[in-house]
C-alpha cells in the first residue's frame, strides 16, 4: 500500500459548498476517478500511476460520505444532481473547467450523468460495471420491487431504504462485512456465493461467507485501508445514495431522450452480477443506442464486480489505449 501513498498528494477541493478529498498525481488534462460502494479513491491504484505516466494530471476523488470528504448528514444531499456538481466542480477546480471521467459502480451512473449534464465540462467518459441506463418509465427502485420484493425475494437495495438497518448491520464488524460483500460479488465466488434466493426481509450479509485466504486481487493491507475508512466515516452517506431513487429519477427523467455524445467506453467482467441484474435484460444493449461515440465495450473474461481491481493490468490497456485515441480526435 505504501507505493500509491508515495505517488499520490492529497487536496481537499471546495466545490459545491463541501469538500471533496482527491488523490492527486501527475500533469497535463484532468482525468477524474469516481469509485464506488463500498469503496473510496484507493480503488483506483492500480490506475492512478499509469494515466499519470501517460501524461494526465489525475484526481480520484472520495464521494461525498467517505473517507476524507465532506458527509453532510441529509439523505438528499446525495442525490445524482449533487454528486454530478461535485464532479463539475472538481472539474472547475483542478482542470479548467475541463475533465475526462471515469467511473465504477455507483461512480459510472455519477460520471455517465455528469456527462450528460455538463457536456461543455466532459470531454469523454469511461463507466466501469455500470452500464449507461437512461431513466425509464419509472424510478429504478419501483423495478427492483416488482421484481423481487413484491414477488418475496430479497434485494440489496430495497434492504438499504430504512434509515440506520443497514449501517448497524454493516458497521457492526466492518472487516468482516467489508470481506464478506468484496468476495461474494468477484469474480473468485462460485456462483451462488451471492445467493439468489434469499427471501424479502433477509439481511445483506446473510449466507455471505468469509473466505480464508481472501483471492490475492485485495491484500490484507489493502482490506486494513477500506476498513480504517469506514471505520472513520461510517456507512450512512454512502447508503444514502440509495435513498435518492425518486430524486434522482425526477431530476434526470426529462433528460432520458438525450444520448451522451462524448467518447465514451464501458467495460465490464462476464461473472459481474450487475449485468444480470435486471431478469431477462441485456444491459450492454440497452446502453449502445444512448451512447453515440461508443468506443468500445469490453467484458473481461472470468471477472465479477471489481473491475479495475480484479484485472488491473487489463483495465489499465483499455484505458490507456481509448485516452490515446482522445488525444487525436478531441
Amino acid at each position: 500500500m505504501s507505493g500509491i501513498m508515495d505517488e499520490v498528494t492529497f487536496r481537499q477541493i471546495p466545490v459545491n459548498g463541501i469538500e471533496l478529498r482527491a488523490a492527486v498525481a501527475g500533469e497535463g488534462p484532468l482525468v477524474i476517478m469516481v469509485h464506488g460502494f463500498p469503496e473510496s479513491w484507493y480503488s483506483w491504484r492500480h490506475q492512478i500511476g499509469p494515466v499519470a505516466a501517460a501524461g494526465y494530471t489525475v484526481a480520484a476523488i472520495d464521494v461525498r460520505g467517505y473517507g476524507g470528504s465532506a458527509k453532510p448528514e441529509p439523505v438528499e444531499a446525495y442525490s445524482l444532481e449533487q454528486i454530478t456538481a461535485d464532479v463539475a466542480g472538481v472539474a472547475d477546480a483542478l482542470g479548467g473547467g475541463k475533465a475526462i471521467l471515469m467511473g465504477h459502480d455507483w461512480g459510472a451512473p455519477i460520471v455517465w450523468n455528469t456527462a450528460l449534464l455538463y457536456p461543455e465540462k466532459i470531454r469523454a467518459v469511461a463507466g466501469l460495471s455500470v452500464p449507461y441506463l437512461p431513466q425509464g418509465e419509472f424510478a429504478f427502485i419501483d423495478v427492483v420491487r416488482k421484481a423481487f420484493t413484491e414477488r418475496g425475494r430479497f434485494f440489496y437495495q430495497v434492504y438499504f431504504q430504512d434509515e440506520g438497518v443497514a449501517e448497524a448491520e454493516l458497521e457492526a464488524d466492518v472487516r468482516g462485512a467489508l470481506r464478506r460483500f468484496y468476495y461474494a460479488i468477484s469474480g473468485d465466488a462460485p456462483d451462488g456465493t451471492w445467493p439468489v434466493d434469499k427471501p424479502h426481509g433477509a439481511t445483506v450479509l446473510d449466507r455471505l461467507p468469509d473466505p480464508d485466504p481472501f483471492p490475492a486481487w485485495l491484500t490484507d493491507a489493502d482490506i486494513d485501508y477500506y476498513t480504517a475508512e469506514f471505520e472513520h466515516s461510517g456507512f450512512r452517506g454512502p447508503l444514502n445514495r440509495y435513498r435518492n431513487h425518486y430524486r434522482d429519477h425526477a431530476y434526470l427523467r426529462p433528460h432520458a431522450a438525450t444520448p451522451i455524445g462524448q467518447p465514451s467506453l464501458f467495460i465490464g467482467g462476464t461473472r459481474d452480477l450487475v449485468l444480470k441484474m435486471l431478469p431477462g435484460a441485456d444491459m450492454l444493449a440497452m446502453m449502445k443506442p444512448n451512447l453515440t461515440d461508443l468506443r468500445g465495450a469490453h467484458l473481461l473474461d472470468g471477472i465479477g464486480h471489481w473491475t479495475q481491481q480484479e484485472a488491473p493490468d487489463e483495465v489499465n490497456s483499455l484505458l490507456l489505449d481509448w485516452l490515446a485515441g482522445l488525444d487525436r480526435k478531441v
